[in-house]
């Protein structure tokens, strides 16, 4: 194949033992890769195995005081470690955070047009490229009127009109439904076939397989083995184990949660959900699974009172909770925690997650700021978070680290209602695994009321009692996870 840059086969990007460090903190050592025209390079390893440091070296991008010794070579262009230029476009796991939330698509994208020297016709064909529908439509929207994939094809679509011919995409499949991921790997296959180089970095052994041309498997920092996918992806994919018999909850067991006539609206005031009615008892998992955009996160906002744009009741133990946060107290708060999909967010920049996550047990259990930390150390550790990995500020942690994070600082609150939104989505086999098992654990040990939303069906088939599905911002009836026949 003739690449874009006119060469058969020369690589675009080209890292040579790359070395990062912060402190005495090795993140990437000695990591060596290529990414060529046409070709897919997948970067695969645990979380926080340097996967996205090694990623964005090819943007020039470092974490803060970081050090760094090797060579990037772009395009043909060699210097140091850090010399990238405009060949590179990112993809980032969670796209919402690149995009403005005061701008309008349209805004947006007509804006980067302009600076590399294209108008309108460049926006339509960049979006088009990207595969979205309804361009008209799309751009006068708000970012947060886009479901996580049409985010993600917009990052996609202003990679696109920079020109980029390499792209990183950093688990792009992250909380997307079945559909929309084989879509968007017909997508990137087809972006690929055009000579874009792609460094695919992902948890998703079964995209990798269909993908890549070449695998870099990473552990702490260095490229243990490379190869096609047939030679580093010998091992079958794991299949997490089941983690409570496959029998519904008793009906004896309190009502937790109940909600009656919920319809919410996105502050346009379009219809999200319509009607909606669900409940949910102590000690079980009801699963909320749908098509990306169906309104599957709307629905775990209003429960946990961050949108209050909604009519209806959502009753706690039987008393109703106000719709906003800013309206329940500490026992309303603590009760119906909400963990993000987008951890990241989630989290202040500068402080240490140890302190954020112990802050909560401070304010909504009133315990010491000595005894809230010792409490968050403990909790995190048995989540898989070391006591010095959760000292740093969360731009020290990976994607999956910050989500167990995220999950500590909801848990230690003691919540009766837990809502978790795609949380297993970035982690990888082992880590998704063991959560599992700690959700469990809680819920039949303590009662914990989780309603977990997820399009991953090896997690709900795990974890769920019942599993409702939201289509069309209305919930079809509930069935058992597990029939007996």
């Amino acid at each position: 194949m003739t690449g874009i840059d006119g060469l058969t086969g020369a690589a675009l990007a080209t890292v040579d033992g790359l070395r990062v460090w912060v402190g005495d903190r090795v993140l990437v050592d000695g990591v060596s890769l290529r990414v060529r025209p046409g070709r897919v390079t997948a970067l695969v390893g645990p979380s926080g195995s340097g996967k996205t440091t090694t990623a964005l070296a090819l943007l020039g991008a470092y974490p803060e005081g970081a050090r760094v010794s090797g060579t990037v070579t772009l395009a043909g262009s060699a210097g140091a470690a850090g010399s990238a230029g405009p060949l590179v476009g990112h993809v980032p796991q969670h796209p919402g955070a690149v995009l403005n939330p005061a701008r309008r698509v349209g805004g947006l994208l007509g804006d980067l047009a302009r600076i590399h020297g294209g108008g309108p016709e460049a926006v339509r064909k960049a979006l088009r490229g990207a595969e979205l529908s309804d361009v008209q439509g799309l751009l006068r929207r708000f970012p947060h009127q886009l479901s996580g994939g049409q985010q993600q094809r917009v990052v996609l679509a202003q990679a696109l009109l920079t020109g980029a011919r390499v792209i990183v995409a950093d688990e792009p499949t992250t909380g997307q439904d079945p559909d929309t991921t084989r879509r968007l790997a017909a997508l990137l296959g087809r972006l690929t076939a055009r000579g874009v180089g792609l460094l695919l970095l992902s948890h998703d052994l079964a995209l990798v397989r269909e993908l890549a041309d070449e695998v870099v498997l990473l552990a702490d920092g260095r490229a243990v083995r490379t190869g096609p996918p047939s030679e580093v992806l010998r091992a079958p994919l794991p299949a997490p184990p089941r983690v409570r018999p496959p029998a519904p909850p008793a009906s004896a067991s309190p009502v937790r949660l109940d909600v009656t006539g919920l319809t919410a609206r996105h502050p346009g005031g379009a219809v999200v959900l319509r009607e909606v009615g669900l409940t949910l008892r102590a000690g079980e998992c009801l699963a909320l699974v749908g098509r990306s955009g169906s309104g599957k996160t709307t629905l775990g906002r209003c429960l946990a009172g961050l949108h209050p744009r909604h009519e209806g009741t959502v009753r706690l133990d039987g008393e109703p909770l106000p719709r906003s946060v800013r309206r329940r107290g500490r026992r309303g708060l603590a009760a119906v925690q909400y963990v993000f999909q987008d951890a990241r967010a989630a989290f202040a920049d500068h402080r240490p997650v140890l302190d954020q996550v112990a802050r909560a047990a401070v304010r909504l259990r009133g315990l010491t700021p000595a005894e809230a930390a010792a409490e968050a150390a403990e909790l995190l550790a048995g989540l898989g978070l070391d006591p010095g990995k959760a000292a740093r500020p969360p731009g020290g942690l990976s994607g999956g680290e910050l989500q167990r994070a995220a999950l500590a600082r909801a848990l230690i609150v003691r919540p009766a209602v837990l809502v978790c939104d795609e949380i297993t989505s970035g982690l990888d086999a082992r880590t998704r695994a063991a959560i599992l098992a700690d959700l469990a654990d809680r819920r039949d040990r303590a009662g914990l009321a989780l309603l977990f939303i997820s399009h991953d069906p090896a997690a709900v088939d795990t974890l769920a009692d019942r599993v409702v599905t939201l289509a069309d911002g209305r919930l079809r009836p509930a069935a058992p996870a597990h029939p007996t026949g």
